[in-house]
């Protein structure tokens, strides 16, 4: 007796596309496909690049036990009928650079990417990483005319793993009894918050003195800066595909975690037309709700400047884009 499923009474497999095959990218790939979550596909411009990394990661598959499938490809026609859309495509940061200084080289990658996955995927759920995060996932917005529930930026997820783990460096503890919560643009003005992070519900505030904390803030803020200069020759990969990853679970497994992720203001915070970093419901559908939390005059004018910081970067890329016609 035959007892194979046809194609068409199968499961559907969700799929992820990866738009970039860097090492972002192509680690992203491999958490996503090792926690038996999607199908991927790792795409990149390079002519065998992806085709090879998911060969490589095609043959591992038997020990780590898992029955994914990863396409490698240079064609965005490959991509269709993806779930969710990962851009991570983009140069990286060097030493002395910051993601603002990014601006120019990753406008032009990010928005061509944007346009010509979603011809081919119009229903996914698009998450952009590459930098400066907040300007890229504005701009990809515009370029897609998405509703800010389908499309959001990876940044806070990020900042906050930094901001826990140097707490939990200090502290000596255990990083999961920690949480932590940074708010703002992904670069030097981002807003980490001590009063909402805590180890075991109680504030650091009341376990940390006044200048240590402001010390781990710092290191936050400067925490992918701190990598580029130790490497010298390149960035931050790990930590990043395992923030990008938390999304996409919690996208394909419609956890609605609360996570502090870039996405389209249109009043909260008392902020319009801007893209930065707040708390979001994410879900199945995208971003359920924003949720705005009670902030200290201090905090709020901290979070206003990284806002206002975002939106000059987001004026100097629309009048170069008009001027490229």
């Amino acid at each position: 007796m035959n007892y194979s499923l046809s194609s068409s009474t199968r499961c559907h497999s969700p799929r992820v596309t990866v738009v970039g095959a860097g090492k972002v990218g192509s680690t992203l790939a491999q958490r996503i496909v090792e926690k038996n979550l999607a199908d991927v596909v790792l795409l990149d411009i390079v002519n065998g690049m992806p085709q090879g990394l998911a060969l490589d990661l095609m043959e591992a598959r038997g020990i780590e036990l898992h029955n994914r499938k990863i396409t490698g490809s240079n064609n965005y026609a490959d991509t269709s009928g993806s779930d969710i859309v990962v851009i991570t495509a983009g140069f990286p940061r060097k030493p002395g650079m910051s993601r603002d200084d990014l601006l120019l080289m990753n406008a032009k990658i990010v928005v061509e990417a944007a346009k010509r996955a979603i011809a081919h995927s119009p229903n996914a759920i698009y998450i952009v990483v590459t930098n400066p995060l907040d300007v890229m996932t504005y701009l990809a917005k515009e370029a897609t005319g998405l509703g800010r529930d389908l499309i959001m930026g990876m940044a806070g997820v990020l900042d906050s793993a930094r901001f826990q783990t140097f707490i939990a460096m200090e502290l000596e503890a255990c990083p999961s009894d920690i949480n932590a919560m940074v708010l703002g643009s992904h670069g030097n003005l981002m807003v980490p918050l001590p009063r909402y992070s805590t180890v075991n519900g109680i504030p650091i505030t009341e376990l940390l003195d006044a200048a240590t904390i402001e010390r781990l803030v710092e290191r936050t803020r400067n925490g992918g800066a701190e990598i580029v200069e130790l490497m010298q020759n390149g960035s931050a990969f790990y930590a990043p595909a395992s923030s990008i990853c938390v999304m996409v679970e919690s996208i394909l497994l419609n956890q609605s975690r609360l996570l502090p992720i870039a996405t389209y203001l249109q009043g909260e915070y008392d902020l319009k037309d801007v893209v930065t970093g707040v708390p979001c419901r994410l879900g199945s559908s995208g971003i359920e709700s924003v949720l705005e939390l009670s902030l200290t005059d201090e905090e709020i004018a901290a979070l206003h400047a990284s806002a206002a910081a975002v939106r000059q970067s987001i004026n100097q890329a629309q009048q170069i884009f008009a001027l490229c016609g």
